[in-house]
């Protein structure tokens, strides 16, 4: 059973003031590739699983933002972490349509 959630915005400087979208994207990629159950939102993206595994996907996407030739790179993170056992749909349920 996952024992966190953690919501990931990434705001990276895209070189020579390109679009950021593809920059987004990028990331939002990573976060399908890990295999992880996410969300996304219109301004961030909520992942389930294990703490170190999510943690070690934040830096992923930030190295992979480096990689794409970013001169720098925002990370904004929100960590729900709980032994007894984290879910975005039993957080959520009431307000789903």
């Amino acid at each position: 059973m996952a024992n966190a959630l953690v919501s990931l915005q990434v705001i990276p400087r895209p070189p020579d003031n390109e679009d950021v979208i593809p920059l987004v994207d990028r990331a939002i990629a990573v976060i399908a590739d890990s295999g992880v159950k996410f969300r996304v939102g219109p301004l961030e993206t909520t992942m389930e699983g294990e703490l170190s595994h999510l943690l070690d996907i934040v830096r992923e996407v930030s190295d992979q933002m480096v990689e794409l030739g970013c001169p720098s790179v925002i990370s904004q993170v929100k960590i729900f972490h709980t032994p007894a056992g984290a879910s975005m749909d039993r957080l959520t349920e009431k307000y789903d349509h």
